[in-house]
């Protein structure tokens, strides 16, 4: 018999499959004896009052043999000989469009501006140890895209527009814990993703697909309105190359040269809102102590703490991105003369720092320019990050004040120690930072300091700047087929698209994109 049960219990009880059984055996009354496996099903962390509860729901196999699988498995076949597609661009919209293309009988043909997910690690070291940033190869740029190497958090509100269970399944498929399937908040960890992007990239060509790294997509290929390919050049010889079918656009959030492109050839795109502010660092033992609501911190079984913030200050939202606890802030510039920071978290979260964006909504009138330029949002971040550079002392170490400093207008004489491999440099904040950004931050802070006790101190440093939420630009499509809105053959997708915020929304969007191009080629 197999029966399914939803409890509540103590940390300890959820550590362990013995534990489970004892807790469902006194409690449902079952011989402990009878249950061969316990499978938890879904988990999630209620600290909302002094005692901490775990949330699960377990499958319990009395008298019978787990024979079910852990994850849905995929079936991938051979497109050696099918009709092409060209994918341009290998984070997780490009990635989850081609395995979702061979899925349909498709042929993806991946072309990656960088270099693959192993050689990026160098790239990465350099730009603590030279101060260098490669244009090419980088946080943002690379196969598995910007979440690589940014920490592999794979949660998502967005259960709209796809199925986020099949992109968890197919993580699992290719070498990630299934924990992620059971977990609130899954996470893989910046640890344990490359693997599994290179898995990905694997079955990719063992199915007949290519990738090509180094590809740098130069123009579209057009037949009057109609996308028939892509030129590119091969970074490494210089060589011009062209690829031929309808194209999937999954560049990234951060490939500007993409957007001058665009509006240079008139295609179609608009300014969209972005969320501009810092990276919060606070020791992690602090947070633990304040979310778990003990001085002993997380104990022997909680795991490093999360928070969630959101407010409303002058009509815009002011709330945490991309909570990182046990993690590192990362220089995550694209370019020279920039300072963009990020965050990271290994899979065991077990830094003595937890870090997390603090934001503010930026829309496209709050940055000024003209509103007819659908790149002024981008024009925007780069202003704010050369500014950022300028106060780095033009170098990849970055700006960063103390936090209640920060919100009394004071500058910090000293900084605390930090996970910022580059270096610090004590910057007053509250004064150059754009005013619509910094004022709102500043309020926002003081609301969650009241919210939680503790948390507005200058034990926490903000380390300038958060500029890479999401892209400034939307690459307009149409709402049915996925589409350009002009230009036919043309699948914009993810997070470069506009139409995605995260590993997850963006891997259901490369689905999608791939499902329509599949249609499109019915027709």
């Amino acid at each position: 018999m197999i029966q399914e049960f939803q409890i509540r219990v103590l940390p300890v009880v959820a550590s362990s499959e013995q534990n489970i059984i004892s807790y469902i055996a006194d409690e449902k009354g079952i011989d402990a004896r009878t249950v061969n496996a316990v499978r938890v099903l879904k988990r999630s962390i209620d600290a909302r009052q002094r005692t901490i509860f775990i949330n699960l729901t377990v499958r319990v196999y009395i008298n019978e043999i787990p024979q079910d699988a852990e994850y849905v498995h995929t079936e991938y076949g051979d497109v050696s000989h099918k009709p092409q597609i060209v994918v341009v661009g290998e984070g997780p919209g490009g990635l989850f469009a081609s395995l979702r293309l061979i899925e349909l009988g498709l042929r993806p043909v991946v072309l990656e501006r960088g270099k693959d997910v192993r050689q990026r690690k160098v790239d990465l070291a350099n730009i603590t140890k030279t101060q260098a940033v490669d244009p090419e190869s980088n946080y943002c740029f690379g196969e598995g895209g910007a979440g690589a190497y940014s920490d592999g958090k794979l949660y998502t509100r967005s259960k709209k527009r796809g199925s986020t269970e099949k992109i968890l399944n197919v993580f699992c498929q290719h070498g990630a814990s299934t924990s992620i399937l059971v977990d609130a908040h899954p996470h893989i960890g910046t640890d344990k993703l490359p693997q599994v992007i290179e898995a990905m990239r694997n079955t990719i060509i063992r199915c007949g697909g290519e990738v090509h790294f180094q590809t740098k997509m130069t123009r579209l290929l057009l037949e009057g309105d109609k996308a028939v390919g892509v030129e590119a050049v091969d970074l490494q010889t210089g060589a011009e190359k062209t690829f031929r079918g309808p194209v999937v656009l999954a560049t990234g959030h951060s490939a500007r040269d993409v957007y001058r492109y665009l509006a240079e050839a008139k295609i179609e795109i608009e300014a969209k809102g972005i969320a501009v502010g810092v990276r919060l660092e606070h020791p992690s033992q602090l947070i633990d102590q304040i979310q778990y609501h003990s001085r002993n911190g997380r104990g022997k079984y909680l795991p490093a703490a999360e928070y969630s913030f959101v407010t409303q200050v002058d009509g815009r939202g002011v709330y945490s991105f991309c909570m990182c606890p046990g993690g590192f802030v990362i220089p995550a510039a694209t370019d020279k003369q920039q300072i963009v920071v990020n965050g990271m978290s290994p899979s065991n979260r077990g830094t003595q720092w937890s870090n997390s964006g603090m934001v503010v909504e930026t829309r496209p009138e709050d940055v000024g320019g003209d509103e007819n330029d659908p790149l002024r949002v981008m024009h925007f971040q780069e202003e704010l990050e050369r500014a950022c550079w300028q106060q780095g002392n033009m170098k990849q170490t970055a700006p960063a004040q103390r936090m209640a400093d920060f919100v009394n207008n004071r500058l910090s004489y000293d900084l605390p120690k930090s996970s910022y491999a580059p270096g610090l440099i004590s910057s007053p904040l509250h004064f150059w930072m754009p005013q619509h950004v910094g004022k709102r931050l500043q309020e926002g802070f003081k609301k969650f300091g009241k919210m939680s006790h503790g948390f507005l101190t200058n034990e926490a440093i903000l380390i300038a700047t958060e500029t890479r939420t999401s892209s400034p630009v939307r690459i307009t499509r149409d709402f049915t087929t996925l589409q350009h809105v002009r230009i036919q053959g043309l699948f914009p997708c993810g997070e470069g698209a506009g139409y995605a915020g995260g590993i997850v929304s963006a891997g259901v969007d490369g689905e999608r994109c791939a499902e329509m191009c599949a249609e499109y080629l019915k027709n």
